[in-house]
């Protein structure tokens, strides 16, 4: 039985899945043989779902493998058996938005869909009971506080803020103070949106995880949000981050929007860091936390 937001996942992944259908369709149509150019076909269709060579070469490696081992007879077997290599691709890690108490420093590049996540991890920890607060560190974008602002009164929770042009440390530190003082157990400092080029940028924002860090009692993490429709063009972007600052998990947005899903794989596999949440669409239940076998499943329904 299929829960609401499998379903939902499955429609968010469909020009994806489409995309990889055709491809992986061809390879059927070719007859059963396991021969080197199935082998080869297979490679370039999950390449170009964008899923990065090193995976994809490592993947069709163990395919190989459990074909001899497994004596899988075809190739409608083979990509049965795909799904679950898939799911193994994906780094574990504890879910930092699940700890308590916790303080999240949420990055990424303007354009990510980073505000609208903040404000939809708020609203779903605060209505699940969590005590949530919320920093409004992106003291350079007149909208981006408006913004949060929205979600803040959406979700029913408190917001600290500044006057445009603020120091974006005192920011975070205001609401280190004010998560301790209180006694919250999820705190999400929403930061400016950082051209991951712009040194003197990165170098503004490593300072407010610095401050972050030397004044909160709760453990500090890293939440690096990235585009999906970006690509293998996110990949650059996510290592000046994680060179940066230290990325402890990723929340990957606009799933729905893009027929290259895979690129969920080489984002996982090429960084080694945990997807702690995906978004699939606008809705407040189209983010949700990430299950690698859920996922994998999805990207392959119905083939």
């Amino acid at each position: 039985m299929t829960t609401p937001w499998y379903r939902r996942l499955t429609h968010g992944l469909s020009r994806s899945r489409e995309q990889l259908e055709g491809q992986l369709n061809v390879l059927l149509r070719r007859g059963p043989d396991l021969d080197e150019e199935f082998w080869s076909d297979l490679e370039d269709a999950l390449i170009g779902a964008d899923m990065g060579v090193t995976a994809v070469t490592e993947i069709v490696e163990r395919l190989r493998d459990q074909a001899s081992r497994r004596a899988l007879p075809d190739a409608d077997a083979v990509l049965h058996v795909l799904a679950e290599e898939l799911a193994q691709e994906f780094p574990q890690g504890e879910d930092i938005l699940g700890e308590s108490p916790v303080i999240v420093l949420v990055v990424g590049v303007n354009g990510t869909g980073k505000t609208t996540t903040i404000g939809k991890i708020a609203k779903q920890a605060s209505d699940a009971g969590r005590r949530v607060l919320l920093g409004s560190a992106d003291t350079f974008r007149a909208a981006a506080g408006e913004q949060l602002d929205v979600w803040a009164e959406r979700a029913g929770v408190p917001i600290v803020r500044a006057e445009r042009g603020a120091d974006p440390a005192s920011v975070a530190f205001d609401t280190v103070s004010r998560a301790a003082r209180e006694g919250f157990d999820l705190t999400l400092i929403d930061t400016a949106g950082r051209l991951h080029t712009s040194t003197d940028l990165m170098r503004e924002l490593a300072k407010v995880k610095r401050v972050t860090e030397r004044e909160s009692a709760a453990p500090v993490r890293t939440l690096l949000v990235m585009d999906a429709t970006t690509g293998q063009n996110g990949l650059a972007q996510a290592r000046q981050f994680q060179a940066a600052l230290g990325v402890d998990a990723i929340a990957l947005t606009k799933l729905d929007g893009t027929a290259k899903g895979g690129v969920t794989v080489a984002i996982a596999r090429e960084l080694g860091l945990p997807i702690t949440r995906i978004g699939v669409g606008e809705g407040i239940d189209d983010l949700h936390p990430f299950d690698a076998h859920e996922f994998a499943r999805a990207l392959f329904a119905d083939m």
